[in-house]
């Protein structure tokens, strides 16, 4: 064999060497693709103050604060991307950070809590919503976002199975203090809402979830002195109001997600609950839309 011989075949054997490694690694990378992180899983775009100059209110919770991606292509909608025409975008930014699926303990340990509060300033608000998903498996390989019951010290030490790490788990209630403490250490204000009621009818009402998350959320909020919006009691006062038959339309599946006049029912509660506050600290930054809507009962 000659010399040219000799190095044509040893090219082109290191050739093939370098096309089999950039085969395995693109075969890893489809494995990876395939298999995504739940954390970042599905996640619609995460929006930013459209004037960073002004107070920005922050909205964080579950799919039923913002549904899918925010924008009503399953035909649900969240109340987080309605509430917005309340405020004036002169005087605040609203910026809906709720995500679907997501429990009290979960938007904290995926990540999504840092990615706001890395924002948050000074003067700006923080208003939460979770309990829909707190009670869930607190460690399975589907979603393991469960939270401890009740608002207490208690945990309970995992190594998660469908994150593969070890992981320290919390009370309901802890979590949520969390959230108020965080807020008032970056100068901003939290203002803490019941979770929204079920579609769930028991002797003519819809039942509240007074005995369980609502019923924490709110202990929480009156322990620490943040303002609170009860919207589980004030849209089932509603609900009770118009009857099955009106509420219906409302919900876009069996109990859980509104539709979009469902999603509007559900902000106006919200603009009801602020002004019902015996000091309502978004009150500055109404818009004229607010100015038609009429003070919840206060509880």
């Amino acid at each position: 064999m000659t010399k040219t011989e000799i190095l044509l075949r040893r090219s082109c054997t290191f050739a093939a060497v370098v096309l089999s490694i950039a085969i395995q690694a693109r075969a890893q990378t489809n494995t990876s693709a395939q298999s995504p992180d739940p954390s970042a899983s599905h996640l619609p775009p995460m929006r930013m103050p459209a004037n960073p100059n002004l107070p920005t209110l922050w909205i964080i919770g579950d799919s039923t604060v913002r549904n899918g991606q925010g924008d009503g292509r399953n035909g649900q909608w969240g109340w987080g991307d309605i509430v917005g025409k309340y405020f004036d975008p002169a005087k605040i930014n609203v910026v809906n950070r709720a995500l679907g699926g997501r429990s009290s303990r979960t938007y904290i340990t995926e990540g999504h809590w840092d990615g706001v509060l890395a924002n948050l300033k000074k003067g700006d608000f923080v208003m939460m919503q979770f309990g829909h998903n707190d009670g869930g498996a607190l460690n399975d390989n589907s979603r393991a976002r469960g939270s401890i019951k009740g608002t207490g010290e208690e945990t309970q030490e995992i190594d998660n199975i469908l994150t593969k790490k070890h992981e320290v788990v919390h009370t309901y209630g802890w979590y949520m203090r969390k959230y108020i403490e965080d807020t008032r250490a970056k100068g901003a204000a939290p203002i803490v809402c019941t979770m929204i009621p079920r579609k769930i009818w028991k002797d003519g009402k819809i039942e509240r979830n007074s005995r369980d998350y609502a019923g924490w959320a709110a202990e929480v909020a009156r322990a620490e002195h943040a303002p609170l919006i009860d919207l589980n009691e004030i849209i089932a006062e509603r609900y009770d109001a118009m009857g099955p038959e009106k509420v219906n339309p409302l919900f876009g599946d069996e109990h859980t997600h509104t539709t979009r006049a469902g999603a509007e029912i559900n902000a106006e509660a919200v603009i009801a609950g602020l002004e019902a506050l015996p000091n309502d600290p978004l009150a500055p930054y109404f818009s004229g839309e607010a100015k038609g809507v009429k003070a919840a009962a206060t509880y």
